[in-house]
């Protein structure tokens, strides 16, 4: 498998990148919109159960669209991390350190995808609770609703903006590594 990827990624570094890098784009401005220019416009509707059934929407559309830049993402990460080679650079066959320098850059690789993980773990957190938003939606339950999606909102997208920006920032960094 180790082969496949590094053969892989020889063959197709700029697609592989570049669907790291818009998938990357897309997730992260995807929340930035709706966090600070969707969010702001849907708060301006006077009914409460029309402006949580938008909002609701809203997070669905998002979800699809970003759900498959997520998975390629999270696939184009793991080829990445092996084709270019990290954890050969800074271990031996035996996991001794051969260079600490390599090692640092295999450390930071792991800190960058354990990111993207937990956002992926808090993107299935708020498609759960939207959800669930739309349950009681359904049932009539406006307040449940309400507090679904105020802790998306609230915490949860903010949250997975910060984390994605942190992630931006290491790639680019790490790719600045070997220039």
């Amino acid at each position: 498998m180790k082969e496949f990827l590094i053969e892989t990624f020889a063959h197709h570094r700029t697609l592989i990148v570049f669907l790291h890098v818009i998938s990357a784009v897309t997730w992260v401005g995807g929340m930035i919109a709706i966090r600070f220019a969707t969010h702001q416009s849907l708060a301006m509707i006077t009914d409460p159960k029309l402006r949580l059934e938008r909002a609701a929407h809203t997070l669905k559309r998002l979800f699809t669209i970003v759900t498959p830049f997520v998975i390629i993402l999270i696939v184009t990460a793991v080829i990445m991390a092996v084709g270019l080679g990290f954890r050969a650079a800074a271990l031996d066959a035996s996991g001794n350190v051969i260079d600490a320098y390599a090692m640092s850059l295999y450390n930071t690789v792991h800190i960058k995808e354990a990111i993207w993980l937990i956002m992926a773990v808090n993107l299935g957190a708020m498609m759960f609770r939207r959800n669930k938003a739309e349950k009681a939606l359904q049932q009539g339950d406006i307040e449940t609703a309400k507090a679904s999606l105020g802790l998306i909102a609230k915490y949860m997208v903010p949250v997975n903006i910060v984390l994605g920006v942190i992630a931006i920032y290491i790639g680019v960094f790490l790719r600045g590594a070997y220039a």
